[in-house]
């Protein structure tokens, strides 16, 4: 079994759509190629929101976790 290190991470639950994705898309801006960003997000828009951007800018998606209430996406910085 692997282990993924979150670099940072960011608790969106609460947070209405865009303002998960927004506030990831800063994350990324502000970090460096290799880290991996973890969001918590309670909004259903996220579910979609989240994966399409992350593919659109290339990252890459490496897990999509359905939790109590919320969803953990976890994504690393590709490029």
């Amino acid at each position: 079994m692997t282990t993924t290190e979150v670099t940072r991470s960011i608790d969106a639950k609460g947070m209405a759509c865009p303002g998960p994705l927004m506030t990831l898309i800063g994350a990324i801006r502000e970090s460096q190629i290799g880290d991996v960003i973890e969001v918590l997000s309670s909004d259903e828009g996220s579910k979609t929101d989240i994966p399409a951007w992350v593919a659109k800018a290339q990252h890459e998606l490496v897990e999509v976790v359905p939790d109590d209430g919320f969803t953990r996406f976890i994504i690393r910085k590709a490029r």
